[in-house]
């Protein structure tokens, strides 16, 4: 059954392993390699059309690059299985999945990144998450408020001559 409301989540990818433009060409791509209980557990909660803020980090100047969509609610992530993956987990099997994947699809790709920088000026956007001092996590939840200041803060940005 659908959930009526959908949730929003923030998904950070290094742009030199898999980027914006990576998603652009590869609709429905898994979101494997999650390592991290806390990140496994939020995307175990996604549903299906979900918004995702796709976040650039590790990179000269990270920031949300784009907006995605879950396309696929979580499922075991078989990459812990290989060997010969760099996410291979000995205590993952077939039998008893330790991590999962989702699958996701963009929506569009911003012509302007909104920086780290930019979302720290913002006030509005001050119990972020992505902001608290140490956050390590590649995925979060972002509530309704918070997804629409930063479409607000995008927009303006967006709309201010380079």
């Amino acid at each position: 059954m659908a959930h009526s409301e959908p949730q929003y989540w923030l998904m950070k990818s290094e742009p030199d392993a898999f980027s914006v433009d990576d998603l652009a060409k590869k609709p429905n791509s898994p979101w494997d390699g999650v390592r991290n209980y806390q990140a496994r557990n939020f995307m175990r909660q996604m549903k299906k059309e979900d918004g995702v803020f796709f976040y650039h980090s590790s990179c000269k100047i990270p920031g949300i690059a784009g907006i995605a969509k879950i396309t696929r609610e979580a499922y075991p992530d078989f990459t812990a299985w290989d060997p010969k993956s760099d996410y291979f987990d000995t205590k993952s099997s077939p039998e008893n999945p330790r991590w999962d994947m989702v699958d996701l699809s963009l929506v569009e790709k911003w012509t302007r990144v909104i920086t780290l920088a930019d979302l720290k000026k913002t006030e509005a956007l001050e119990g972020f998450q992505l902001l608290k001092k140490g956050n390590r996590l590649s995925v979060m939840p972002v509530s309704h408020e918070q997804w629409h200041h930063i479409l607000t803060l995008k927009n303006q940005l967006t709309s201010q001559p380079l």
